[in-house]
């Protein structure tokens, strides 16, 4: 018989009780692996705290009641804690992560070490394979290149854990291509797209969706993401000045939230702008299917989640050409790649509101090729091709 392949996961991006969306893409991704025959995963879930009194900010004070080990959907997670310098010490953070993990794990053997995220994880995962004599792996997922991959501080270690990877993965073509940019080899790197829940991210009755929300029948568009600059959520609001009765959605919570309500009443478009706050997972299909079409001109991503679940709930979408869009947007049925301007996001509205496509031919367009198991037997080949079974 075959012996499993004992695979120590890295995941700095890992759901917990404070953070129940933080990272569901990886967990998602962990489980489908873990769901593998021969496969017997560790997942360590590093969290980082500053030092006192940093550490009672109200940002942290929630994170040093997590448990240190723990159940989470049926996968045990280790949650070490690593000292963390915010802003400034992006630097420091893989070797802290490092140690972390290795205090964690002192005397299990396994054959592959997996790191879920490029930075820190990547780094990280390199200085553990090196002190385990292991082979190691690194998913790129989106702001770990176009951030960390160009920020003087951190690329250097981005690059140097990509050259002694035995194998790397990439959300998308694009994140391929971007790789490729920063000096990556894109021979190492295997496009590895996302999944989605299929029996919850599917067509509904839109009616019902948009009555359990309170919603009559005016235009909706939706954004799901955090409430940052990079997510471009402001050009919708300025779009909504060319789109008269069109009622604009905000699913998320982040930094530019009060910014984007300030703007909102300067434009006189407040009371059509909804900032929903955090939306639990378990929700969105409901918000999917309400909505018309999803908007998000993003500066930079690698292959949204939301895109995804959005077309498979038969919701076009309009988004910016950033990371994988082209690998979505298809056809004119799934939807638009536009500029980032106010103006071509409400032209991309006004055109899909005008000739909504039948959400069936929506959905058809994933084709599919977003599915958990298979991304779960994906990621089982390619480690067992890193660690040379």
């Amino acid at each position: 018989m075959t012996s499993p392949l004992r695979v120590l996961s890295i995941a700095t991006l890992f759901p917990d009780a404070v953070r129940p969306n933080f990272g569901l893409f990886v967990e998602r991704s962990l489980r489908a692996l873990a769901a593998q025959p021969g496969i017997e995963l560790t997942i360590v879930a590093p969290v980082g705290l500053p030092p006192f009194p940093l550490a009672l900010h109200p940002r942290y004070r929630p994170l040093r009641t997590l448990p240190r080990t723990e159940s989470w959907n049926g996968l045990t997670v280790h949650r070490p804690r690593f000292p963390l310098i915010p802003r400034v010490g992006a630097c420091f953070n893989p070797a802290m992560v490092a140690r972390a993990v290795l205090s964690t794990v002192s005397g299990q053997t396994f054959d592959v070490v997996d790191a879920q995220f490029f930075y820190p994880d990547g780094p990280a995962a390199m200085r553990v394979a090196a002190a385990l004599g292991l082979p190691f792996s690194v998913k790129a997922r989106g702001a770990d290149i176009s951030h960390f991959g160009h920020d003087p501080a951190t690329a250097p270690q981005v690059i140097a854990a990509a050259a002694k990877a035995a194998g790397l993965l990439a959300v998308s073509d694009a994140m391929r291509r971007d790789m490729a940019a920063i000096g990556i080899d894109p021979a190492k790197v295997s496009t590895h797209y996302t999944g989605i829940d299929t029996e919850r991210f599917c067509r509904g009755d839109r009616a019902a969706a948009r009555a359990a929300l309170g919603v009559d029948d005016t235009p909706m568009i939706l954004t799901v993401g955090a409430l940052i600059p990079r997510k471009g959520q402001a050009l919708v609001i300025e779009a909504l000045a060319a789109l008269p009765g069109v009622h604009y959605w905000l699913a998320g919570a982040g930094e530019a939230e009060d910014r984007y309500r300030a703007l909102a009443h300067r434009l006189g478009v407040a009371e059509r702008v909804h900032v929903m706050g955090p939306v639990a997972n378990a929700d969105l299909p409901m918000l999917y299917r309400a909505a018309d079409i999803v908007v998000m001109p993003s500066v930079s991503e690698g292959l949204a989640n939301a895109w995804v679940e959005a077309l498979a709930c038969g919701t076009p979408i309009v988004i910016s050409d950033a990371g994988g869009a082209a690998e979505l947007v298809t056809s004119p049925v799934a939807g638009r790649i536009v500029a980032r301007t106010p103006e071509a996001i409400a032209a991309a509205v006004a055109t899909i509101l005008a000739n909504p496509p039948a959400p069936s031919t929506v959905a058809a367009t994933l084709a599919g090729r977003f599915d958990w198991d298979r991304n779960g037997r994906e990621l089982a080949a390619h480690l067992r091709r890193c660690a040379g079974r």
